[in-house]
């Protein structure tokens, strides 16, 4: 990444794994999803990311493998462009240029050279499929502007839309109504649902569509659960539906079977369902996957099906119904009430996950390492259902200890609070609850930290509460008589004129704990627990606590709920600088003097980095999110960067991370020129990897650079191929006809003879000092058997560590004949 790159904001991870049905291969061993901006390809045996196709600018709404040829992939994305990809390579192989937003994305066997896309009409909720002329062309970027309409008032989700039949026609849902439209007569036919508010027919709404691969039937999915099967649509008046029901909510997905004789059929049981033959009978179930069933996908081969889930996760399915793989995204949870943490020992990010448990998750992999469960009890999906909630969790002594707070709140004056205290277990390489304390606050806990030195003698942890303390925890020796144990125990409170505590934090030394109490600062030692000095602004009750780092360390820096950013100077105890910024993310980099400050607008989120000791601003990025900014997080970087741009420059030691409200992760990137490589150039270069068999040496690949490294070989190396490109034996050999050549036989001894070693290869540290140059020369034989017999000495007097057989007499009689015959009838071919 250079300077002149500029910085924009990408979805990094975590990204929805679920937002559209995930494609398989034709072979079944890989499986596509969409992910943001990406497309990512997982192998369906081993879980594994195998390849991310970057290259879309937005947001990606629908793949599907290319029909033509099956390793390669169509996708189309929110950027208005249609790519293809080679997905076993990874490559970007062209890009239709459509120029509008692109909702879904169909394509047809028998439609060559075209494909149908789901674009949106002027108006924002009407959605029309139209069919777009992919031209052909050698250049990789290439305009497709010619569209042709097919169906209007359409829903946007492409589970709403299913061709059927061979792709004879195409059928699309929307509230009370089906739109069947036949390719061949260019006719529509439209199908209506009673709307009547009357509970038996209240919740008609259509969700889903699927059809039939070989017959003319329709599938359709309901609010109120029900599935109904249409039949003999192509008339308007003679269509006939039966109802299949087994679902006590809406249908989210349908999906038929390769050869159609099973309908399967998922929701908010998480229990995925298959209707054998279209009977009520005969269903088979899958349940317990965990959670709704937002799409099904069915293989090409038939051989497996899969069904994402509304917690991001992807499950493999085997035919006889058997889960095979799980491949879990972040998963989104209702709301993120600890916010993001970095665990110090995986490097993983640490939020909110299943409901009562932590997830960790692995970023730079972009997959979900592990869960821990925190509340340790079931959990009822009963709506209206007041739950446990797990609300704050912070990490301490480098990741060896954890603290969570979980709470649950029916009546204002009935609340269930509970504190757990966690110690990392080299032996099981997880947490282990240490220390368990009920209500360690009278009212709601505000925040909590520890103390973060290698200075302190006892871990130290603060919590801060609405009850107008804030309370000191200390590590403290447990043991008894029959085992050695540690635990912790309350140290210290303190209150300050009975304001509730809404903010801690120490600072980087660990030697002062910063407490605020609505619009008041304290700051205390760590030591004695005594009150050194407070700081008020009166701009506002304190939302957001921080101290400086490194050379900043000196400052303390506070945000209000007033949009007030303030920054206190802890050696004059004065007010260093203020500024107007409605501070709703604010976050120190734990490797450099930098904090990021991401304030709301009406227009959107902005961020700000600044060092405190100066509020003029190193870099600015305006509306870096539409919706509002929740959390954010530096995480440390293993290989830093090299921006030389002092705009950039924070970026280069840590990675800034920031969650939406809607619970999107995002990140900043350089803008890269994307790789224009290529399938040839790819083929290119395997073929310059391909290995050194004895047939690549005699088709003449043999590299310039392999005669350099022979000399670098190891001495138990035998022997080197000779060079056969200039032999012209062996040319005349593989150039010459079949039918004009001798029998094999004949030709054995002059292919094996082009083939020994000659004199010349053989470098001077392999001749052995103790041959006798002289006494060769002296032979009494021809000089062609001289050669032949000082390449058998050479090999043979060779010191290679192994025993080689000595040639009798006799047996270099029979050589020489093969060294007289007569070649000279190849140089007439």
């Amino acid at each position: 990444m250079g300077e002149e790159a500029s910085v924009r904001v990408v979805r990094c991870g975590g990204s929805e794994l679920n937002f559209r049905r995930a494609v398989f291969s034709a072979d079944s061993k890989y499986i596509f999803c969409v992910s943001g901006d990406f497309i990512k390809v997982y192998s369906t045996a081993t879980e594994e990311c195998v390849h991310i196709l970057h290259g879309h600018r937005n947001l990606v709404t629908g793949i599907q493998l290319n029909p033509n040829n099956h390793l390669q992939l169509y996708s189309c994305s929110l950027d208005g462009t249609i790519k293809l990809w080679d997905y076993i390579d990874g490559i970007l192989i062209k890009t239709f240029i459509v120029g509008c937003k692109l909702h879904a994305l169909f394509i047809l066997t028998r439609a060559e050279d075209s494909v149908f896309v789901t674009v949106n009409k002027e108006e924002p909720d009407v959605f029309q499929l139209v069919s777009v002329k992919l031209p052909k062309s050698s250049s990789q970027e290439v305009e497709a502007k010619e569209l042709s309409f097919v169906l209007d008032y359409i829903n946007q989700s492409p589970k709403c839309i299913a061709f059927g039949n061979e792709a004879e026609y195409v059928a699309a849902v929307r509230d009370f109504y089906l739109s069947v439209y036949f390719f061949k007569k260019k006719t529509t036919s439209r199908f209506t649902l009673s709307s009547s508010k009357n509970k038996k027919h209240a919740r008609n709404n259509f969700t889903c569509v699927a059809c039939h691969p070989k017959e003319d039937c329709i599938a359709s999915g309901h609010m109120d659960g029900k599935i109904r099967l249409w039949r003999n649509f192509n008339d308007d008046k003679k269509y006939i539906y039966t109802c299949l029901h087994w679902h006590h909510d809406m249908v989210m997905d349908l999906a038929f079977s390769v050869t159609g004789t099973s309908l399967l059929s998922g929701g908010r049981e998480s229990v995925l369902v298959e209707w054998r033959d279209a009977m009520e009978k005969n269903k088979e179930f899958l349940p317990r996957l965990g959670a709704t069933i937002e799409h099904i996908s069915v293989s090409p081969a038939g051989d497996l099906f899969c069904t994402s889930h509304s917690d991001n996760k992807i499950i493999v399915i085997h035919r006889n119904l058997e889960a095979s793989a799980v491949i879990q995204g972040l998963v989104k949870d209702r709301s993120i009430s600890t916010g993001l943490m970095i665990d110090p020992k995986t490097k993983a990010l640490v939020l909110n996950g299943k409901p009562g448990h932590l997830q960790f998750y692995s970023l730079q992999s972009d997959k979900q390492l592990y869960n821990l469960d925190i509340i340790q009890q079931e959990y009822i999906n009963d709506y209206g259902l007041i739950q446990i909630e797990l609300t704050k969790a912070a990490f301490g002594c480098f990741g060896n200890w954890l603290a969570t707070v979980e709470q649950r709140q029916e009546k204002e004056t009935e609340l269930e609070l509970q504190m757990k205290l966690w110690m990392y277990n080299k032996k099981t390489q997880g947490f282990v609850l240490n220390t368990r304390i009920n209500m360690p606050h009278e009212d709601h806990i505000t925040a909590l930290c520890f103390c973060n030195t290698e200075k302190s003698e006892h871990p130290t942890l603060v919590t801060a509460s609405k009850d107008g303390h804030f309370k000191v925890w200390i590590l403290t020796d447990d043991s008894d008589i029959y085992k050695n144990a540690v635990g912790w125990t309350c140290d210290f409170v303190g209150s300050y004129h009975k304001y509730q505590a809404t903010n801690c934090c120490f600072s980087e030394d660990g030697s002062l704990l910063a407490v605020s109490f609505e619009e008041i600062v304290t700051i205390w030692d760590s030591e004695t627990w005594e009150l050194k000095c407070t700081f008020c602004h009166r701009a506002g009750k304190i939302t957001r606590l921080c101290f400086g780092r490194l050379t900043c360390s000196k400052y303390l820096l506070g945000a209000t709920e007033n949009g007030i950013l303030c920054c206190w100077n802890l050696l004059s105890c004065a007010l260093e600088w203020s500024a107007k910024l409605n501070v709703r993310v604010m976050e120190p980099d734990p490797n450099s003097e930098n904090i990021a400050a991401i304030s709301q607008s009406s227009v959107g989120s902005d961020l700000f980095v600044f060092k405190p000791s100066e509020p003029r601003p190193l870099y600015i990025q305006k509306n870096i999110s539409r919706e509002e900014v929740q959390w954010g997080v530096f995480v440390p970087r293993d290989v830093p960067e090299s921006f030389t741009s002092e705009a950039y420059q924070w970026l280069n030691r840590s990675q800034f991370y920031f969650l939406t409200k809607s619970q999107s992760l995002l990140t900043f990137s350089t803008k890269s020129p994307e790789e224009k490589l290529t399938p040839t150039s790819k083929q290119l270069l395997a073929e310059e990897s391909l290995p050194t068999t004895p047939f690549y040496f005699i088709l003449g690949k043999h590299r310039q650079q392999q005669g350099e490294k022979f000399n670098e070989t190891s001495e138990n190396e035998l022997v080197q191929l000779p060079l056969t490109e200039n032999i012209p034996a062996i040319s005349e050999l593989l150039h010459t006809p079949a039918h004009v050549l001798p029998s094999a036989t004949f030709l054995c001894s002059m292919l094996i003879n082009s083939l020994l070693l000659s004199k010349e290869t053989k470098s001077a540290e392999e001749i052995p000092d103790d041959v006798d140059m002289e006494e060769e020369k002296e032979s009494d034989d021809s000089d062609e058997e001289n050669d032949f017999t000082e390449e058998v000495q050479d090999t043979n007097n060779t010191d290679l560590g192994v025993d080689i057989h000595q040639l009798s007499k006799s047996e270099e009689k029979e050589l020489r004949k093969f060294r007289k015959i007569d070649y000279s009838w190849v140089a007439a071919l």
